[in-house]
């Protein structure tokens, strides 16, 4: 016998799920395309080397093609709106996709420009949901969202930019500097 399976609350299954996906590719041209790079981490700092990160946004317009929007039919046709990519072994991940446009919520109030993003790994038996906002946009002044996360915390939904186009968000799931994470 090879051994005992190591412990893992779905067990190893998710890590093998992964290796045969490949990640996304770039979803909009360089033009308008942003990068998203990051770390999903640990409550202890370490690396999460299997996780899954997946994004779903509007266009530069501020538009989702899906049904569910009205607007959709205005919506750029070349750019999806989902991304997703998996974790490396130092936890890094990276994904593609445009500078969103601000969305209107459910009452009509907008909301700043901000990137759903959903966390799955070992572990974690229901998805976690977070959003990304972009640090320094004026919008995020005036999101319902992000107005109700408490002031000390709104920094860990806040996206660094790095210059053409690039974007750093770091994801941790729990402990000191834990990202907010929403109840949907």
């Amino acid at each position: 016998m090879p051994g005992l399976t190591p412990f893992q609350t779905v067990g190893p299954y998710f890590d093998i799920l992964l290796r045969s996906r490949q990640p996304s590719g770039p979803l909009a041209d360089d033009a308008t395309g942003i990068v998203i790079e990051g770390r999903l981490l640990d409550g202890a700092g370490e690396a999460v080397p299997d996780g899954l990160i997946e994004t779903w946004q509007a266009d530069t317009g501020g538009r989702y093609r899906h049904p569910g929007d009205p607007r959709s039919a205005d919506a750029d046709a070349g750019f999806t709106g989902y991304s997703w990519c998996h974790t490396d072994r130092e936890g890094a991940f990276r994904l593609h996709g445009v500078r969103p446009g601000p969305v209107p919520g459910p009452d009509g109030q907008m909301q700043a420009p901000h990137v759903l993003i959903s966390v799955m790994a070992r572990g974690i038996l229901t998805r976690y949901v977070t959003r990304m906002y972009f640090d320094g946009d004026p919008a995020n002044a005036q999101d319902p969202i992000l107005g109700v996360v408490p002031e000390a915390r709104r920094a860990s939904l806040l996206a660094r930019g790095g210059g053409a186009g690039r974007y750093q968000f770091d994801i941790v799931l729990q402990g000191s500097g834990e990202t907010v994470f929403l109840d949907i």
